[in-house]
Protein backbone atom coordinates (compact mmCIF):
# COMPACT_ATOMS: atom_id res chain seq x y z
CA UNK A 1 0.00 0.00 0.00
CA UNK A 2 1.00 3.72 -0.68
CA UNK A 3 -0.06 5.50 2.56
CA UNK A 4 0.49 9.14 3.27
CA UNK A 5 0.99 10.73 6.70
CA UNK A 6 0.17 13.99 7.70
CA UNK A 7 1.86 15.84 10.51
CA UNK A 8 5.35 16.87 11.47
CA UNK A 9 5.67 16.13 15.12
CA UNK A 10 7.31 13.97 17.45
CA UNK A 11 3.41 11.99 17.50
CA UNK A 12 3.98 11.72 13.62
CA UNK A 13 7.75 10.24 13.70
CA UNK A 14 6.93 7.44 16.17
CA UNK A 15 3.56 6.69 14.18
CA UNK A 16 5.71 6.23 10.96
CA UNK A 17 7.91 4.14 12.71
CA UNK A 18 5.54 1.92 13.80
CA UNK A 19 3.72 1.89 10.07
CA UNK A 20 6.93 1.56 8.11
CA UNK A 21 7.08 -2.31 10.55
CA UNK A 22 4.09 -3.05 8.20
CA UNK A 23 4.21 -6.06 5.66
CA UNK A 24 1.92 -4.13 3.83
CA UNK A 25 3.84 -1.19 2.93
CA UNK A 26 4.73 -0.05 0.13
CA UNK A 27 5.58 3.60 0.32
CA UNK A 28 5.79 5.85 3.34
CA UNK A 29 4.88 9.52 2.69
CA UNK A 30 4.54 12.11 5.22
CA UNK A 31 3.24 15.69 4.42
CA UNK A 32 5.76 17.99 5.62
CA UNK A 33 7.29 15.56 8.12
CA UNK A 34 10.79 15.92 10.08
CA UNK A 35 14.39 15.06 9.87
CA UNK A 36 13.80 12.17 11.66
CA UNK A 37 10.84 10.76 9.52
CA UNK A 38 12.92 11.63 6.29
CA UNK A 39 15.34 8.37 7.40
CA UNK A 40 11.74 6.21 7.58
CA UNK A 41 9.81 7.33 4.68
CA UNK A 42 9.70 10.24 2.07
CA UNK A 43 8.66 13.79 3.36
CA UNK A 44 7.01 15.82 1.30
CA UNK A 45 6.86 20.33 1.73
CA UNK A 46 3.55 20.80 2.05
CA UNK A 47 1.83 21.88 5.22
CA UNK A 48 -0.70 19.88 7.51
CA UNK A 49 -3.05 22.58 7.08
CA UNK A 50 -2.87 22.67 3.29
CA UNK A 51 -6.01 20.55 2.78
CA UNK A 52 -6.14 20.68 -1.21
CA UNK A 53 -2.32 20.63 -1.62
CA UNK A 54 -2.85 17.39 0.47
CA UNK A 55 -5.51 15.75 -1.90
CA UNK A 56 -4.03 16.72 -4.51
CA UNK A 57 -0.65 14.91 -3.95
CA UNK A 58 -2.95 12.14 -2.80
CA UNK A 59 -4.63 11.82 -6.22
CA UNK A 60 -1.56 12.09 -7.92
CA UNK A 61 0.99 9.35 -6.01
CA UNK A 62 -2.42 7.45 -5.95
CA UNK A 63 -2.07 6.99 -2.07
CA UNK A 64 -3.98 3.91 -1.04
CA UNK A 65 -4.48 4.87 3.02
CA UNK A 66 -4.19 8.15 5.08
CA UNK A 67 -2.97 8.39 8.67
CA UNK A 68 -4.01 12.41 9.99
CA UNK A 69 -1.85 12.74 12.87
CA UNK A 70 -2.71 16.48 14.29
CA UNK A 71 -5.90 18.37 15.45
CA UNK A 72 -5.93 20.90 13.37
CA UNK A 73 -6.37 19.17 9.71
CA UNK A 74 -8.68 16.69 11.50
CA UNK A 75 -10.76 19.86 12.65
CA UNK A 76 -10.57 20.98 9.29
CA UNK A 77 -12.25 18.20 7.74
CA UNK A 78 -9.33 16.81 5.62
CA UNK A 79 -10.79 13.40 6.50
CA UNK A 80 -14.07 14.55 4.54
CA UNK A 81 -12.33 15.93 1.95
CA UNK A 82 -10.14 12.69 1.37
CA UNK A 83 -13.13 10.70 1.47
CA UNK A 84 -15.12 12.68 -1.25
CA UNK A 85 -11.83 12.28 -3.18
CA UNK A 86 -11.88 8.31 -2.67
CA UNK A 87 -9.17 7.69 -0.66
CA UNK A 88 -9.20 6.06 2.57
CA UNK A 89 -8.53 8.26 5.76
CA UNK A 90 -7.57 7.39 9.55
CA UNK A 91 -9.47 9.91 11.90
CA UNK A 92 -12.67 11.66 12.45
CA UNK A 93 -15.00 13.62 10.38
CA UNK A 94 -14.90 17.30 10.75
CA UNK A 95 -17.92 17.00 12.49
CA UNK A 96 -16.93 14.19 14.88
CA UNK A 97 -13.80 16.12 15.45
CA UNK A 98 -15.41 19.10 17.57
CA UNK A 99 -15.20 16.56 20.23
CA UNK A 100 -11.56 18.35 20.52
CA UNK A 101 -11.70 21.47 18.59
CA UNK A 102 -14.79 23.03 20.44
CA UNK A 103 -14.79 21.74 24.16
CA UNK A 104 -18.52 23.20 24.86
CA UNK A 105 -19.64 20.69 22.01
CA UNK A 106 -17.44 18.47 24.78
CA UNK A 107 -19.48 19.71 27.31
CA UNK A 108 -22.75 18.59 25.67
CA UNK A 109 -22.02 15.72 24.82
CA UNK A 110 -21.21 14.68 28.76
CA UNK A 111 -24.13 16.25 29.89
CA UNK A 112 -26.44 14.61 26.80
CA UNK A 113 -24.81 11.25 28.36
CA UNK A 114 -24.49 11.28 32.09
CA UNK A 115 -20.62 11.44 31.40
CA UNK A 116 -18.50 12.51 34.64
CA UNK A 117 -16.80 15.81 34.67
CA UNK A 118 -16.27 19.13 36.56
CA UNK A 119 -19.45 20.86 36.85
CA UNK A 120 -18.66 24.15 34.20
CA UNK A 121 -19.99 27.04 32.31
CA UNK A 122 -19.59 28.17 29.02
CA UNK A 123 -19.43 32.08 28.21
CA UNK A 124 -19.07 34.14 24.96
CA UNK A 125 -19.25 37.72 26.85
CA UNK A 126 -15.82 38.64 29.06
CA UNK A 127 -17.84 40.74 31.24
CA UNK A 128 -20.35 37.74 32.14
CA UNK A 129 -17.37 35.74 32.66
CA UNK A 130 -15.62 38.06 34.53
CA UNK A 131 -18.75 38.68 37.34
CA UNK A 132 -19.24 34.38 36.97
CA UNK A 133 -15.14 34.16 38.21
CA UNK A 134 -15.36 36.95 40.71
CA UNK A 135 -18.59 35.20 42.85
CA UNK A 136 -16.39 32.29 43.19
CA UNK A 137 -15.12 31.41 46.34
CA UNK A 138 -13.23 27.83 45.13
CA UNK A 139 -10.53 27.28 42.89
CA UNK A 140 -11.37 27.05 39.13
CA UNK A 141 -9.67 26.45 35.60
CA UNK A 142 -10.34 28.32 32.64
CA UNK A 143 -9.84 27.17 29.42
CA UNK A 144 -10.29 28.25 25.73
CA UNK A 145 -13.06 26.53 23.98
CA UNK A 146 -10.85 26.08 20.61
CA UNK A 147 -7.75 24.73 19.92
CA UNK A 148 -5.05 26.00 21.50
CA UNK A 149 -2.40 23.67 21.24
CA UNK A 150 -2.05 21.78 24.60
CA UNK A 151 -1.68 25.53 26.16
CA UNK A 152 -5.23 26.85 26.55
CA UNK A 153 -5.81 25.81 30.43
CA UNK A 154 -5.27 27.93 32.88
CA UNK A 155 -5.85 26.89 37.23
CA UNK A 156 -6.87 29.26 39.18
CA UNK A 157 -6.84 29.25 42.87
CA UNK A 158 -8.33 32.37 43.08
CA UNK A 159 -10.99 35.08 41.19
CA UNK A 160 -8.32 37.18 40.75
CA UNK A 161 -6.03 34.97 39.06
CA UNK A 162 -9.30 33.66 37.13
CA UNK A 163 -9.99 36.32 35.69
CA UNK A 164 -6.94 37.70 34.51
CA UNK A 165 -6.89 34.48 32.32
CA UNK A 166 -10.19 35.20 30.76
CA UNK A 167 -8.84 38.76 29.86
CA UNK A 168 -6.02 36.69 28.65
CA UNK A 169 -8.08 34.41 26.63
CA UNK A 170 -11.46 36.98 25.35
CA UNK A 171 -9.59 40.66 25.28
CA UNK A 172 -6.84 40.08 24.27
CA UNK A 173 -6.98 36.63 22.14
CA UNK A 174 -3.51 35.03 22.80
CA UNK A 175 -5.22 32.07 21.62
CA UNK A 176 -6.88 33.94 18.50
CA UNK A 177 -10.48 32.79 17.55
CA UNK A 178 -10.06 29.45 19.63
CA UNK A 179 -10.85 32.52 22.92
CA UNK A 180 -14.16 33.62 21.44
CA UNK A 181 -15.52 31.45 24.35
CA UNK A 182 -14.26 29.67 27.19
CA UNK A 183 -15.22 27.47 30.10
CA UNK A 184 -15.09 28.14 33.39
CA UNK A 185 -14.67 24.95 35.29
CA UNK A 186 -14.86 23.50 38.96
CA UNK A 187 -11.06 22.50 39.99
CA UNK A 188 -10.53 18.70 39.93
CA UNK A 189 -8.11 17.09 42.64
CA UNK A 190 -6.31 13.74 41.50
CA UNK A 191 -4.31 12.47 39.20
CA UNK A 192 -4.55 12.67 35.78
CA UNK A 193 -4.36 9.80 33.16
CA UNK A 194 -4.45 9.34 29.50
CA UNK A 195 -6.66 6.82 28.23
CA UNK A 196 -6.08 6.25 24.62
CA UNK A 197 -8.98 3.77 22.58
CA UNK A 198 -9.06 3.19 18.55
CA UNK A 199 -12.89 3.44 18.01
CA UNK A 200 -14.46 2.61 14.85
CA UNK A 201 -17.63 4.06 15.31
CA UNK A 202 -19.55 1.26 17.31
CA UNK A 203 -16.64 -0.79 18.73
CA UNK A 204 -14.02 0.28 21.16
CA UNK A 205 -10.62 -1.35 21.39
CA UNK A 206 -8.28 0.43 24.52
CA UNK A 207 -4.77 0.77 24.11
CA UNK A 208 -2.45 0.60 27.37
CA UNK A 209 -2.86 3.65 29.62
CA UNK A 210 -0.23 5.91 29.85
CA UNK A 211 0.23 9.34 32.26
CA UNK A 212 1.30 12.52 30.65
CA UNK A 213 3.32 15.91 32.29
CA UNK A 214 1.60 19.15 30.92
CA UNK A 215 3.02 21.81 33.13
CA UNK A 216 6.58 22.96 32.44
CA UNK A 217 8.19 22.72 35.95
CA UNK A 218 8.91 19.58 37.85
CA UNK A 219 6.33 18.31 40.66
CA UNK A 220 4.20 19.63 37.90
CA UNK A 221 4.42 23.54 38.64
CA UNK A 222 4.33 26.59 36.15
CA UNK A 223 2.22 26.75 32.34
CA UNK A 224 1.17 24.22 30.86
CA UNK A 225 2.74 23.32 27.54
CA UNK A 226 2.08 20.41 25.04
CA UNK A 227 3.49 18.08 27.20
CA UNK A 228 6.78 17.30 28.98
CA UNK A 229 7.04 13.61 28.95
CA UNK A 230 4.92 10.54 29.63
CA UNK A 231 5.42 6.72 30.82
CA UNK A 232 2.85 3.72 30.00
CA UNK A 233 1.50 1.95 31.81
CA UNK A 234 0.18 4.01 34.80
CA UNK A 235 0.07 1.96 37.81
CA UNK A 236 -3.15 3.97 39.02
CA UNK A 237 -5.03 2.50 36.19
CA UNK A 238 -6.03 -0.92 37.83
CA UNK A 239 -7.81 -3.14 35.78
CA UNK A 240 -11.26 -2.44 37.96
CA UNK A 241 -10.50 1.10 37.54
CA UNK A 242 -10.06 0.58 33.27
CA UNK A 243 -13.20 -1.25 33.56
CA UNK A 244 -15.05 1.64 35.13
CA UNK A 245 -13.36 4.14 32.45
CA UNK A 246 -15.01 1.93 29.55
CA UNK A 247 -18.40 1.33 30.93
CA UNK A 248 -18.79 5.11 32.74
CA UNK A 249 -16.67 7.04 29.86
CA UNK A 250 -15.75 5.78 26.98
CA UNK A 251 -19.00 3.71 25.85
CA UNK A 252 -21.10 6.78 26.73
CA UNK A 253 -19.11 8.96 24.53
CA UNK A 254 -19.21 6.90 21.55
CA UNK A 255 -23.06 5.78 22.06
CA UNK A 256 -23.48 9.42 22.59
CA UNK A 257 -21.67 10.52 19.38
CA UNK A 258 -23.60 8.23 17.25
CA UNK A 259 -27.02 9.66 18.95
CA UNK A 260 -25.85 12.94 18.14
CA UNK A 261 -25.47 11.87 14.01
CA UNK A 262 -21.42 12.39 14.47
CA UNK A 263 -20.46 8.61 14.69
CA UNK A 264 -16.72 8.39 15.60
CA UNK A 265 -13.74 6.49 14.18
CA UNK A 266 -10.57 7.03 14.86
CA UNK A 267 -7.99 7.22 18.12
CA UNK A 268 -10.25 8.59 20.29
CA UNK A 269 -8.62 10.68 23.49
CA UNK A 270 -9.97 10.48 27.15
CA UNK A 271 -8.00 13.27 29.31
CA UNK A 272 -8.85 11.95 32.83
CA UNK A 273 -8.84 13.34 36.32
CA UNK A 274 -8.66 10.02 38.93
CA UNK A 275 -10.81 11.39 41.78
CA UNK A 276 -11.55 10.41 45.26
CA UNK A 277 -14.93 10.17 43.64
CA UNK A 278 -14.09 8.29 40.50
CA UNK A 279 -12.96 9.17 37.28
CA UNK A 280 -13.65 12.55 35.74
CA UNK A 281 -13.62 13.81 32.00
CA UNK A 282 -11.04 16.94 32.07
CA UNK A 283 -10.66 17.01 27.97
CA UNK A 284 -11.16 14.95 24.50
CA UNK A 285 -8.13 14.99 22.06
CA UNK A 286 -9.53 13.26 18.52
CA UNK A 287 -6.23 11.89 17.68
CA UNK A 288 -2.86 10.58 19.14
CA UNK A 289 -1.68 12.47 22.18
CA UNK A 290 1.91 13.37 22.24
CA UNK A 291 3.66 12.55 24.05
CA UNK A 292 1.24 9.68 25.05
CA UNK A 293 1.83 8.19 21.85
CA UNK A 294 5.78 7.47 21.92
CA UNK A 295 5.85 5.43 25.05
CA UNK A 296 2.37 3.43 23.80
CA UNK A 297 3.78 2.36 20.67
CA UNK A 298 6.91 1.39 21.78
CA UNK A 299 5.46 -1.07 23.75
CA UNK A 300 2.19 -1.66 20.94
CA UNK A 301 3.62 -5.18 18.74
CA UNK A 302 1.65 -6.02 15.42
CA UNK A 303 0.61 -4.10 12.74
CA UNK A 304 -0.50 -0.73 13.15
CA UNK A 305 -1.47 -0.01 9.84
CA UNK A 306 -3.80 -3.05 9.70
CA UNK A 307 -5.52 -1.75 13.24
CA UNK A 308 -6.07 1.28 11.32
CA UNK A 309 -7.74 0.06 8.41
CA UNK A 310 -9.72 -2.15 10.97
CA UNK A 311 -10.83 1.14 12.37
CA UNK A 312 -12.12 2.50 8.73
CA UNK A 313 -14.06 -0.90 7.56
CA UNK A 314 -15.96 -1.19 10.90
CA UNK A 315 -13.93 -4.31 11.63
CA UNK A 316 -12.65 -3.16 14.74
CA UNK A 317 -14.14 -6.19 16.15
CA UNK A 318 -11.90 -8.63 14.26
CA UNK A 319 -8.81 -7.09 15.56
CA UNK A 320 -6.30 -8.49 18.35
CA UNK A 321 -3.42 -6.43 19.65
CA UNK A 322 -0.68 -7.56 21.88
CA UNK A 323 1.98 -5.53 24.36
CA UNK A 324 4.92 -5.54 25.68
CA UNK A 325 4.79 -6.04 29.01
CA UNK A 326 7.79 -3.87 30.23
CA UNK A 327 6.26 -0.20 30.34
CA UNK A 328 7.89 2.69 28.53
CA UNK A 329 9.31 6.33 29.42
CA UNK A 330 8.96 9.32 27.60
CA UNK A 331 11.65 12.44 27.99
CA UNK A 332 10.69 15.52 26.04
CA UNK A 333 14.19 17.86 25.56
CA UNK A 334 12.83 21.52 24.63
CA UNK A 335 14.30 24.87 23.81
CA UNK A 336 15.20 27.31 26.33
CA UNK A 337 12.12 29.68 27.01
CA UNK A 338 8.99 27.06 26.24
CA UNK A 339 6.29 27.19 26.04
CA UNK A 340 7.02 31.07 25.74
CA UNK A 341 9.52 32.56 23.48
CA UNK A 342 12.35 30.04 22.33
CA UNK A 343 15.44 30.19 20.49
CA UNK A 344 15.86 28.30 17.32
CA UNK A 345 18.58 26.78 15.14
CA UNK A 346 21.05 25.19 18.26
CA UNK A 347 23.14 22.36 17.00
CA UNK A 348 22.12 19.13 17.92
CA UNK A 349 24.85 16.58 18.79
CA UNK A 350 24.79 13.17 20.24
CA UNK A 351 21.65 11.42 18.62
CA UNK A 352 23.56 8.80 17.01
CA UNK A 353 25.13 8.01 20.70
CA UNK A 354 21.66 7.67 22.01
CA UNK A 355 20.20 6.14 19.07
CA UNK A 356 22.60 3.17 19.79
CA UNK A 357 21.54 2.42 23.00
CA UNK A 358 19.12 -0.89 23.59
CA UNK A 359 15.23 0.00 24.09
CA UNK A 360 15.73 3.21 23.15
CA UNK A 361 14.16 5.13 20.26
CA UNK A 362 14.66 9.23 19.84
CA UNK A 363 11.55 10.52 18.03
CA UNK A 364 12.33 14.18 16.44
CA UNK A 365 9.41 16.94 17.23
CA UNK A 366 10.63 20.18 16.66
CA UNK A 367 14.23 20.07 14.27
CA UNK A 368 15.40 20.92 10.70
CA UNK A 369 18.47 20.69 9.18
CA UNK A 370 20.67 23.90 8.39
CA UNK A 371 23.75 23.67 7.18
CA UNK A 372 24.39 20.54 7.12
CA UNK A 373 23.54 20.29 10.80
CA UNK A 374 20.39 19.34 12.88
CA UNK A 375 18.87 21.90 14.61
CA UNK A 376 16.32 22.94 17.24
CA UNK A 377 13.12 24.68 15.04
CA UNK A 378 10.17 23.86 17.50
CA UNK A 379 9.60 24.11 21.40
CA UNK A 380 9.63 20.26 21.76
CA UNK A 381 12.43 19.51 19.64
CA UNK A 382 13.16 15.73 20.88
CA UNK A 383 11.24 12.99 22.46
CA UNK A 384 13.36 10.67 24.70
CA UNK A 385 11.86 7.35 24.72
CA UNK A 386 12.92 4.03 26.44
CA UNK A 387 11.77 0.52 27.21
CA UNK A 388 12.65 -1.17 30.28
CA UNK A 389 11.80 -4.32 32.41
CA UNK A 390 10.36 -1.56 35.22
CA UNK A 391 9.23 1.62 34.93
CA UNK A 392 12.75 2.75 37.10
CA UNK A 393 14.55 0.91 34.57
CA UNK A 394 13.08 2.46 31.42
CA UNK A 395 13.19 6.24 33.57
CA UNK A 396 16.88 5.58 34.30
CA UNK A 397 17.37 4.40 30.65
CA UNK A 398 15.00 7.36 28.90
CA UNK A 399 17.78 9.73 31.29
CA UNK A 400 20.91 7.91 30.01
CA UNK A 401 19.97 8.79 26.50
CA UNK A 402 18.84 12.43 27.32
CA UNK A 403 22.52 12.32 28.79
CA UNK A 404 23.71 11.36 25.46
CA UNK A 405 22.46 14.64 23.58
CA UNK A 406 23.21 17.95 23.81
CA UNK A 407 22.03 21.50 22.75
CA UNK A 408 22.28 25.21 23.98
CA UNK A 409 19.58 25.82 26.19
CA UNK A 410 18.33 22.10 26.46
CA UNK A 411 15.27 21.86 28.92
CA UNK A 412 13.68 19.08 30.39
CA UNK A 413 11.92 17.75 33.34
CA UNK A 414 14.28 15.43 35.48
CA UNK A 415 10.95 13.69 37.45
CA UNK A 416 9.34 12.10 34.40
CA UNK A 417 7.53 9.09 35.54
CA UNK A 418 8.25 9.69 39.35
CA UNK A 419 4.75 10.07 40.17
CA UNK A 420 4.77 5.69 39.10
CA UNK A 421 7.43 5.28 41.28
CA UNK A 422 6.00 6.63 44.83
Amino acid sequence: MNVLLVGGGGREHAIAWKLRQSKKMARLYIAPGNPGTAKIGTNVDISDTDLDGIVQFARNQQIDFAVIGPEDPLSAGLVDRLAAAGIRAFGPSKEAAQLEADKSFAKHIMRANSIPTAESRVFSDYEDAKAYIASRDEPVVIKASGLAKGKGVFVCEDPADGILAAEKIMVNRIFGSAGAKIIVEDKLLGQEVSILAFVDGRNIYVMESAQDHKPIGEGDTGPNTGGMGAYSPAPIVTDALMDQIIREILVPTVDGMNRNDTPYKGVLYAGLMITQGGPRVLEYNARFGDPETQPILMRMKGDLLEVMEAVCDGRLSEVEIQWDQRPAVCVVMASGGYPDAYEKGKKISGLDEAARMKDVMVFQAGTAYKDGHLVTAGGRALNVTAIGDTIAQAKARAYEAVDQIHFDGAYYRRDIADKALR
